[in-house]
Order: structure tokens, then C-alpha cells, then sequence
């Protein structure tokens, strides 16, 4: 079982949290506590949550200044976090999905499950953005429902309206 770190930062829409082993982000989002996003990775990734490292790995340093960037207009600076997440071949492939939906651009949950691959997968790609542990770097806000409505989020539907809306006006 391997350490995991975390890091926090001030955000427009409160404070986010990152949790990395050291190589890749596992799991984020918007709460205070790191505990609340152990339970998001999954099993074979878990390790246990080392509390105040002498040195933050490189990769949660710059996992933190890719919120910052984003949250300053250039959201392309998630782009470069490496992220991982495990599960079946479906979710593991809408996750890669998501890392290419273009901010601005969100999809539906049906064209959502054709980009994956499996346009009958509906549910399965809404399953997708439900089971997403790294918010944010896997932008599960870029789905909406069919209607044009929001659809469901981790976070609350304020927190994704004020994603969508910010990078609607980029």
C-alpha cells in the first residue's frame, strides 16, 4: 500500500482539494477534508493518507497550479496532469473522452456514450461521470442532459452552472 498526498487551494468556487500517490492525481474536487475523496479511488489505487509531507511530489504541485491556471482562464493547463483512475474498459474509455470534451463545448449524455463508443450506453456514460474521482481534470461537468438541463454533479448544480458558465465565456 502506497502513501497518498494532498494539497488544497482557494478557488472562485471554494476550496479544492488534490490527492496524488506521487505520479498521477487520483481523485479532487471542491471539499476541505481530503478524507471525503479517499473513498472516490478506486480500491487497487488506495493507499494511505500521509498528513503533512515534508515535500509535496511535483505532480500535486502542479495539479495545484493547473486549478490556479484554470481558474485564471486556461483551462488547456489540466490538460497536462497526468490523472488515473481504474475501473471496466467502457468507464475506463469515457474517462479518456472526457479529457477531450473542449471547454465551451459540453456534450449530451447520448453523444457522451457515442464518443465512448457505445451510443446505446447512456447510463453507462452517465455512470461514468457519477464514478469520476478527479474532478475537474476529468471535466465531468461537460455533460448535460439531452434537454439542455444540467443534469446531476458530485458538486451541486450552482458549482457546475458556474463551471459551464466560465468556460462558456472563454
Amino acid at each position: 500500500m502506497s502513501s497518498i498526498t494532498a494539497a488544497s487551494c482557494q478557488t472562485p468556487d471554494g476550496v479544492f482539494t488534490v490527492l496524488s500517490n506521487g505520479t498521477h492525481v487520483l481523485a479532487s474536487g471542491w471539499t476541505q477534508d481530503p478524507a471525503d475523496l479517499m473513498g472516490l479511488i478506486h480500491p487497487s489505487l488506495r493507499g494511505w493518507l500521509q498528513q503533512d509531507p515534508v515535500q509535496a511530489p511535483q505532480v500535486l504541485t502542479d495539479a495545484v497550479q493547473a486549478v490556479a491556471a484554470y481558474y485564471d482562464d486556461d483551462p488547456s493547463a489540466l490538460d497536462a496532469v497526468p490523472v488515473q483512475q481504474r475501473s471496466g474498459p467502457f468507464r475506463q474509455r469515457a474517462w479518456e473522452v472526457l479529457r477531450e470534451v473542449e471547454p465551451g463545448s459540453p456534450l449530451t449524455y447520448s453523444e457522451y456514450a457515442a464518443a465512448a463508443g457505445n451510443p446505446a450506453a447512456v447510463q453507462a456514460a452517465a455512470g461514468a461521470c457519477a464514478k469520476n474521482a478527479a474532478a475537474l481534470f476529468v471535466p465531468c461537468h461537460r455533460v448535460i442532459r439531452t434537454d439542455g438541463s444540467l443534469g446531476g454533479f458530485r458538486y451541486g448544480t450552482d458549482l457546475k452552472r458556474s463551471l459551464l458558465s466560465r468556460e462558456a465565456a472563454l
